[in-house]
Parts: C-alpha cells; sequence; structure tokens
C-alpha cells in the first residue's frame, strides 16, 4: 500500500514539472509568434 502511495505522490510530482514546463514552452511560442509578427510587418 505504501509503495502505491509513493507512485501516486511521485506522478503527480512528474505531472506537475511537466505542466510548469508545458506553461513555459506556451509563454515562448506566444512571444516567438508576437516577434514574428513584428517582423513581418517591418
Amino acid at each position: 500500500m505504501r509503495v502505491n502511495v509513493d507512485k501516486v505522490l511521485e506522478r503527480d510530482q512528474k505531472l506537475s514539472e511537466l505542466d510548469d514546463r508545458a506553461d513555459a514552452l506556451q509563454a515562448g511560442a506566444s512571444q516567438f509568434e508576437s516577434s514574428a509578427a513584428k517582423l513581418k510587418n517591418k
């Protein structure tokens, strides 16, 4: 039982890290899109 709880907690941590990385990737993509649009309009 303890092993299962540990695995669930580890999975939760990994999902949280993945969510943070996805947010950072989304922010970077938005910044790239904005920069590309500005460059296109020059």
